[in-house]
């Protein structure tokens, strides 16, 4: 027979009618928190909106105009602009209890939807002429003081969220898993109710007897019928058709959602999903490729910015070219082979910040006090003004302004044979600056851990694409401290 098991202590198989006593007392308890989430998260958003845009507004009015000056037409477009977006975040389903365990993703979520609710609500405003009485200078201070809000409460919903959910007081889904023991492990290590929003209740584990599987799987479909779990997991490699056959087919007469763990492969593709074309169904484990639309904007996008930085920023890099050849001799821009787009090579052009200008199958890393770095290099690459000339690169279609940032070829193909999926960073242009960058991830690769986690965050670029994010990445590059950290 087969038999419940104890990873540990974390979790077994219950027995009589407490667990259906403690099911009903956790739905009861925490109806606030499951069934009235959405409810309690769209009132927060519009709240922290509306309160921002009011407080902006008093401060503003008080300077200029005086108490009198705060009106209801000057908060109109505000509101509408709120409401619209509690009402744009509700039919995307944004406001599900579970997305508020990942705190990342929501602060581009709201930069991406405020703008264009805000526009959105002053097109409302003109058709029906009631923007009359209304102060452009209040309205646009209002607008970022509300983004600012909006950014703030949803940080702090998380923060409340995850902390309910590790103590157990969010009633997270209950779920019942059966299958080999390997997989069930696997799974317990990885499920925590405060970034997934399980407790595992029970597990029956299947042994590996083609003889005993009835038997184990009328075990476990009893057992799964007492603890009326919400989810039901099958974990068992896909490729054991003999053991997940049965199981889908004896647990589909148990109630709760029944799921077929994707196993320990697929944790690597975070956007893993199902898809129907016709008649045919496949799992799709990459994102999509950004369409033309998309593709259009980026490049339009990189275009003016880079072209009015180059114009604007043109005193500054005529002003590093004499001082570099000043100091030493030699060119002051430096060319190097890259990898770009579809791994097709290009040349990128730097400012010259090294005595030895390097591009063939050796290439020395830079490291902390490299004594090939020249004074003036050493300014230049600890301010980031050494991949200006990039600008160039950028008007020509070899990159982008956002990207990951490509590495010397013979770098490149040491860390495509070492590191999964590095080369899915070609699937986009590079970039002069990129995620990682503005995380604190550049400087020398000296260990495997470190080009790990610049390729995690290069992915999750990729994977999260948007204009929004690309502005956020550039602002993050000038102003934030992390951008200028480990240059070497």
């Amino acid at each position: 027979m087969s038999q419940d098991v104890d990873f540990g202590g974390i979790f077994r198989a219950s027995r009589g009618a407490a667990p259906r006593r403690a099911h009903r007392e956790t739905r009861a308890g925490g109806f606030l928190l499951r069934g009235g989430f959405p409810a309690l998260a769209g009132a927060l958003d519009f709240f922290a909106a509306g309160a921002a845009a009011v407080v902006v507004q008093l401060v503003y009015h008080q300077a200029f105009y005086g108490w009198s000056g705060l009106s209801a037409a000057n908060l109109q477009p505000i509101l509408i602009a709120a409401s619209t977006f509690v009402l744009v975040n509700a039919l995307r389903g944004d406001y599900a209890f579970a997305n508020y365990l990942r705190p990342r993703g929501h602060f581009r979520a709201i930069a991406r939807i405020w703008p264009v609710v805000s526009l959105f609500a002053l097109a409302v405003g003109f058709l029906a002429r009631a923007n009359d009485d209304v102060s452009c200078a209040a309205f646009l201070l209002a607008a970022v003081a509300s983004l600012v809000g909006l950014a703030a409460g949803r940080a702090t919903l998380c923060a409340y969220v995850r902390a309910e959910a590790a103590s157990g007081r969010a009633a997270a889904r209950r779920v019942f898993l059966v299958g080999l023991e390997a997989e069930l492990e696997a799974f317990a290590r990885r499920c925590q109710p405060a970034t997934c929003d399980m407790t595992i209740v029970g597990s029956i584990v299947l042994r590996d007897d083609p003889e005993t599987l009835e038997d184990d799987l009328t075990l476990a479909a009893a057992t799964a019928r007492m603890m009326r779990p919400d989810d039901i997991f099958i974990l068992a490699p896909w490729s054991r058709t003999e053991v997940v056959e049965p199981c889908v087919k004896v647990f589909l007469r148990v109630p709760g959602r029944l799921h077929l763990g994707l196993g320990r492969l697929f944790d690597r593709f975070a956007e893993a999903r199902v898809e129907r074309s016709g008649a045919i169904t496949s799992l799709n484990l990459s994102s999509h490729a950004l369409g033309a639309y998309e593709v259009a904007a980026k490049r339009a996008f990189d275009i003016v910015v880079a072209s009015l930085a180059l114009l604007l920023l043109s005193p500054l890099l005529l002003l590093c070219a004499a001082a570099i050849r000043l100091e030493s001799d030699g060119p002051a821009l430096f060319r190097q082979r890259r990898y770009g787009f579809n791994r097709e090579p290009f040349r990128i052009v730097k400012f010259r910040t090294m005595t030895t200008m390097e591009d063939g199958r050796q290439i020395r890393q830079a490291t902390v006090d490299d004594p090939r770095v020249t004074r003036v290099g050493r300014v230049l690459r600890r301010l980031n003004i050494d991949e200006l000339p990039q600008l160039l690169n950028v008007i020509r279609g070899d990159m982008s302004l956002v990207g990951p940032r490509p590495h010397a070829l013979a770098h490149d193909q040491l860390f495509e044979r070492r590191i999964a999926l590095y080369a899915r960073r070609h699937n986009v242009k590079p970039g002069i600056t990129g995620w990682a960058q503005v995380n604190g991830l550049r400087g020398e690769i000296d260990t495997p851990a470190k080009i790990r986690r610049r390729v995690a965050h290069d992915l999750y670029y990729i994977d999260n694409w948007s204009l929004g994010f690309d502005v956020w990445i550039l602002f993050l590059t000038v102003f934030s401290r992390k951008a200028y950290r480990n240059a070497v």
